[in-house]
């Protein structure tokens, strides 16, 4: 047992010292941090240069615009001549005036192009309503025949659980679960594949048989990698929860925080669910696949393309979710998340979507179990006589071969 662990613990350390993993890991918080730093500058920016001044002799009507249209008015230019020289450094978009002339309110807009279409409703719809209290205040109207004048149609808009929201939540998950699942398969069998093909041939195979048996090598490398598949996944939820935290707080995302809350806890939920359980077997599943594959090949110059049918296998997998993700209660998608290999990739899209009850996902957890359990105990029992071939014969020579070598 202590050298299976000794295969283990090696396996490990030697892959998250790679730089590959050090890359693999940082660079979606590396992607992440880019991305909103740039939004962050672009959107300040833009803003800069897409404000308007509000000039007006009445300082009651302007605040009271300002106050209504923050984000859209740079409230220090007071001034038509200030206006105008932050125009020129194209640090203002234009400027509005407002004014009262004869017992009519009049907004002029003065800009280089035409005024923003969402802030000239806006301009239209605070005029119309002071007007319109001006108008009431000149014909001497009383508060209650105001009151009668200002009502309105009353309408409600109630949103059912599977759109708005709930159904954007959904889509979302299920794009970032796939995706998640498939990066994460393709690059550990690529990983195992070419790790085991590269000790084809060399003599360092026969003397570790001869140390220790082919088959707790063959876990101790499968356990090594899924450690280092358990710790990417850590290194994720901890970051990403920090991040999660400081973005709640953060002045450049707390508004959008705030006003996606619903929205970013649903996909949290959908995400850190079972779905976790699945991806991380998935990953298991593919690695021994990969690890039989790497086997296969017939010298260790090979090693690049050990991994290519188990690669194409996921790619499959992945491409086959396409047709399907809008059409869930599919027979094939319910046949599929019972199938290993496929059920990594169309379980947890069912369970995203509340498609799989929990006996279903118990049933398509046992299947996907049971059936690492098989590959791995076979695979264990037939991986000398894998390794120990070095000749050029056909591949399904080498794959006959290979089954009949039981010890």
């Amino acid at each position: 047992m202590n050298k299976l662990w000794i295969v283990t613990f090696e396996t490990f350390l030697r892959q998250i010292k790679s730089w590959s993993f050090v890359a693999l890991v940082l660079g979606p918080f590396i992607i992440f941090g880019i991305s909103m730093g740039a939004g962050y500058a672009s959107a300040n920016g833009a803003d800069s240069g897409s404000k308007i001044a509000v000039i007006s002799n009445e300082v009651e009507m302007r605040e009271q615009f300002i106050k209504t249209n923050k984000s859209s008015v740079d409230k220090k230019v007071t001034t038509v001549s200030d206006a105008k020289k932050a125009m020129d450094k194209n640090k203002l978009a234009g400027y509005l005036i407002l004014n009262t002339d004869k017992d009519q309110i009049k907004a002029t807009y003065y800009g280089t192009s035409s005024i923003d279409s969402s802030l000239k409703t806006k301009v239209i719809t605070f005029t119309s309503q002071i007007q319109q209290q001006l108008n009431y205040a000149k014909a001497g109207m009383t508060l209650e025949q105001v009151q009668q004048l200002q009502r309105q149609p009353a309408f409600k808009e109630k949103i059912s659980k599977k759109t708005g929201t709930a159904k954007i939540a959904k889509i979302i998950s299920f794009w970032v679960t796939v995706g998640m699942v498939y990066t994460i398969l393709v690059t550990y069998t690529g990983i195992t594949a070419q790790e085991i093909a590269s000790e084809k041939g060399t003599k360092i195979m026969e003397i570790i048989f001869s140390s220790t048996t082919a088959s707790k090598y063959f876990i101790g490398k499968v356990l090594g990698v899924l450690l280092v598949v358990l710790s990417q996944i850590l290194i994720y939820l901890v970051g990403g929860w920090g991040g999660y935290l400081i973005a709640q707080k953060a002045s450049m995302t707390k508004d959008i925080m705030s006003q996606y809350h619903t929205l970013i806890n649903s996909v949290l939920h959908n995400l850190l669910s079972i779905n976790l359980v699945f991806l991380l077997l998935g990953v298991v599943i593919y690695t021994i696949l990969a690890a039989f594959s790497g086997a296969l090949v017939t010298k260790a110059e090979d090693a690049s393309k050990a991994a290519q049918p188990v690669i194409m296998l996921s790619v499959l997998a992945f491409i086959v979710t396409f047709p399907f993700q809008n059409h869930l209660d599919a027979l094939p998608v319910k046949i599929l998340s019972y199938v290993p290999f496929f059920s990594s990739y169309f379980m947890p899209m069912r369970v995203i979507n509340s498609e799989a009850n929990v006996w279903e996902i118990a049933i398509s957890l046992g299947i996907l179990i049971l059936s690492i359990v098989l590959m791995t105990f076979y695979i264990s029992k037939i991986y000398q006589g894998l390794m120990l071939q070095t000749d050029d014969s056909s591949f399904w020579k080498r794959f006959k071969r290979g089954l009949s070598y039981n010890k």
